[in-house]
């Protein structure tokens, strides 16, 4: 990731690279006890501070601290400490060109070639969440795009230990992967909670490392603003909007190096994966998240397989609105009236597509009974679909509206 959170489409692209508590005041004046209830705040003072009407002094006049204790408790107090030392730092290593400076970094002083771990630098830095410890072995969750692209991960610890990470699985669409790591410095692992339970307005509080490593365990809190967001993403960088990411709406604070960090309710349960925000001028507090019902599935499947197993109908894909009207006209032979669907680009052979007839040019309206507006809705209802399944498409082919049977495989192809 490059210390940085995958962005939505408002927001430029980086290497890629997301609570309130009313409260009633009381008091109790003599022992200078004082609670905030509700936020479940508790703060105790000794009763013989040394003050004056001048301040805080010392027997020679000197401004001075007093040596009153304060003990300070609350439900985010403890939220965070069921997580923070399962919260990690994830460094994304890659192998650096090393000519250029004469040679000076490319061999030791006696002229002998470094070792190939001696050119390896740090190209991004994301955060990771302890899941899991299967006796020797600890597994981590983060962002795709916090490791994409590199030679090597390693995984800095609460504490301050370092180690070297192996990456089991990845998932380009869901932005998530998978690490594993030695257990023997892993003290504790985090628990999942139900992410189809929250309530919009609920405490959310993000633990993760904003700017990178010298951040580490940085916590910020904030609100559940919105379920079920729909967030245009762009997955491969080019500019162009390739998915719909349906994820949680938070306000906590959620900055570059946050993303592949936890976001926890008030039982300190993990609720989302950090993911991206929306960074322009004019927008503030709008970060998302994972949510950790669709986590859960993902990491468990990338765990056993190494990669998420979906449907796939192995065609390249391109939006009408992206086709002139000539070319609409004169190519597609499209009615004037069909003004949403998606043009087959190229099929690949022995494919779900050719075997089901499909053919380059061919204009997707309808899949498995439901409309097809553009690439990302017909892909959402490709990956719903269970392999091995006949799904009715209605397209249109030179003209004219047509349907076919495709049964839904999972060989390697373009879509």
């Amino acid at each position: 990731m490059s210390q940085n959170n995958k962005k939505s489409t408002n927001e430029t692209k980086p290497k890629k690279r997301g609570t309130l508590k009313s409260g009633i005041l009381g008091g109790v004046i003599g022992g200078l006890v004082v609670a905030l209830l509700g936020g479940g705040y508790l703060y105790t003072m000794e009763p013989d501070m040394p003050t004056n009407s001048t301040g805080i002094v010392d027997k020679n006049g000197k401004v001075t601290t007093t040596d009153v204790s304060v003990n300070v408790t609350s439900e985010v107090t403890d939220a965070v400490a069921k997580v923070e030392d399962s919260v990690v730092s994830v460094v994304n290593m890659q192998e650096q060109n090393t000519e250029g400076f004469g040679g000076i970094f490319g061999s030791d002083s006696d002229g002998t070639n470094m070792s190939e771990d001696s050119s390896l630098q740090t190209a991004g830095e994301g955060s990771g969440v302890i899941y899991k410890i299967d006796g020797d072995t600890a597994y981590v969750v983060t962002n795709n795009h916090v490791i994409n692209e590199s030679d090597a991960v390693e995984v800095l610890m609460k504490d301050g230990t370092k180690v070297e990470a192996e990456i089991i699985g990845t998932d380009i669409w869901t932005d998530l992967a998978v690490l594993s790591i030695p257990s023997e410095n892993v003290t504790k692992a985090a628990t999942f909670g139900d992410s189809d339970s929250l309530t919009v307005g609920e405490p959310a509080i993000a633990i993760g490392s904003p700017l990178g490593t010298n951040f580490a365990s940085s916590v910020t809190q904030g609100i559940i603003s919105a379920k079920n967001r729909s967030v245009d993403t762009d997955i491969n960088g080019d500019g162009v909007i390739d998915w719909e990411m349906t994820a949680l709406q938070t306000d906590a604070a959620i900055n570059p190096g946050n993303s592949g960090g936890a976001l926890i309710n008030i039982a300190g349960q993990v609720i989302g994966i950090n993911s991206m925000k929306i960074s322009t001028d004019t927008v503030e507090g709008m970060g998302f998240a994972i949510p950790s019902n669709d986590v859960v599935s993902i990491i468990n499947q990338l765990e056993t397989e190494g990669k998420v197993v979906r449907p796939v109908l192995g065609i390249s894909l391109l939006d009408i609105s992206q086709i002139s009207e000539q070319q609409q006209a004169s190519v597609l032979k499209l009615p004037k009236d069909v003004t949403a669907g998606v043009v087959v680009g190229q099929v690949q052979p022995d494919s779900a597509a050719e075997k089901g007839g499909l053919e380059q040019y061919d204009v997707i309206v309808k899949f498995n009974g439901e409309d097809v507006v553009d690439t990302i809705s017909l892909r959402k209802e490709i990956y719903k679909t269970e392999l091995g399944k006949e799904i009715e498409v209605e397209y249109y082919r030179n003209g004219k509206l047509e349907k076919t049977t495709i049964t839904m495989t999972d060989t390697e192809s373009i879509t």
